[in-house]
């Protein structure tokens, strides 16, 4: 995954409105519902058939910690579709997103001004079109770099041009070297 679509999926799970299942048995059990059968399961977390079938008997209870982390990764992948689609739904229509970074910001700025690149630490709520282009690019598949341009648009119309109001001839703001990215919506 990349920086951007591992923003979103922490921002979606911090939406949900239960927890996951917290016993492996109960996990494993949920990813069979969701995956229907044991071969399934077991390429998803990559374990052996076999495994699977002791975890969801429970004849196994604690598996190695990276294989306990894919299984984790895999059911919180898959926890409450419908929350995460509902909340991404307002946010690319009503709420918006909120972006809070700390990295370089590069652009083009008219003869006369500075347009060195340095870092930033910004705290920036984005309109609904900002978020429903962000998600639409995620859903088509989008490479990291299309992700973070979406995210400098909206930084280069939001904070640098203050909704028209400044920096006029501020263009092609980028977004570099993300020494952290949270998403909120």
């Amino acid at each position: 995954m990349t920086e951007i679509a591992d923003a979103i999926e922490r921002a979606d799970q911090e939406t949900f409105t239960r927890r996951p299942p917290k016993t492996l048995q109960a996990r494993i059990n949920f990813l069979m519902k969701q995956l229907k059968t044991t071969k399934a399961v077991a390429a998803e977390i990559g374990v052996s058939q076999r495994s699977v079938e002791r975890y969801r008997k429970g004849e196994r209870k604690h598996p190695p910690k990276d294989i306990a982390e894919r299984i984790d990764t895999a059911v919180r992948a898959r926890w409450q579709p419908r929350v995460r689609k509902r909340r991404q739904r307002q946010a690319a229509t009503t709420g918006g997103i909120t972006v809070e970074t700390r990295a370089r910001f590069g652009y083009t700025a008219p003869i006369g001004t500075t347009d060195d690149g340095r870092f930033r630490r910004l705290t920036v709520h984005l309109p609904p079109t900002y978020a429903q282009r962000l998600f639409d690019a995620r859903q088509a598949g989008a490479g990291d770099q299309q992700m973070r341009q979406i995210i400098a648009d909206g930084f280069k119309d939001i904070y640098f041009q203050d909704n028209g109001n400044h920096a006029l001839g501020l263009t092609d703001v980028t977004l570099n070297d993300i020494d952290y990215l949270d998403l909120d919506y």
